[in-house]
């Protein structure tokens, strides 16, 4: 009875937590949709697309040196974390005639981590307002034009979110002044994300191969 006993627990319990958790990927693991087809930040700036790519989307604004410290946790705890993805992205929408500060903050963040996949479009005060206004969030951009939310946007150009927050109910965004919401949210929501497109791809395989 010990040595079955012992062989349940070694070999049965590991199979069957896999395929409980394996499961739960299956059925639970999509991000749900918030807003569908928001506009491509390509009508802002035609040297940044959205399309066919897992971005996570800011508005710094004009005060890019109010909101450095936003932009550095946005760095340390998810752009670090998801950089080495292909197909991800870090997207900040900022006003025009801002080239000079963010030349700058892209010097200070380079000194802390490749920032290739940190792209930055530049807009007009009415094109970025008609942008934000696209994602209906029901937030607000600042009088600078910036806002410290932070947004996930799939590769088909939809805002994903929570639907069932135990915090906010319906979560549009992430808060880049808190490393707790960046640390014990977001980075479960990319990583959801990120893990929906890799069973896609696989399944696609599967089904290209048979």
């Amino acid at each position: 009875m010990k040595k079955a006993f012992v062989l349940v627990v070694l070999f049965i319990f590991p199979l069957v937590a896999y395929l409980f958790f394996a499961s739960g990927i299956n059925n639970f693991g999509r991000l749900p949709i918030l807003t569908e087809n928001i506009p491509n930040v390509s009508e802002l700036d035609n040297g940044v697309n959205l399309d066919d790519k897992i971005t996570i989307l800011g508005f710094l604004g004009s005060d890019i040196e109010q909101k450095k410290g936003n932009a550095f946790n946005l760095n340390q705890k998810i752009y670090k974390r998801f950089s080495e993805f292909n197909d991800f992205q870090i997207v900040m929408i900022v006003p025009e005639g801002t080239e000079d500060k963010v030349k700058s903050l892209k010097d200070e963040l380079g000194a802390l981590s490749d920032v290739d996949k940190w792209n930055f479009a530049y807009g007009s005060e009415a094109e970025i307002k008609t942008f934000f206004q696209g994602l209906k969030t029901g937030l607000y951009l600042d009088e600078n034009l910036g806002t410290s939310y932070v947004f996930i946007i799939d590769k088909d150009r939809n805002l994903r979110g929570r639907n069932d927050d135990e915090d906010e109910g319906v979560k549009y965004g992430f808060s880049t002044t808190s490393v707790a919401e960046l640390n014990n949210k977001m980075e479960d929501d990319v990583k959801i994300i990120l893990a929906e497109y890799r069973l896609a791809l696989k399944k696609n395989n599967a089904n290209r191969s048979k």
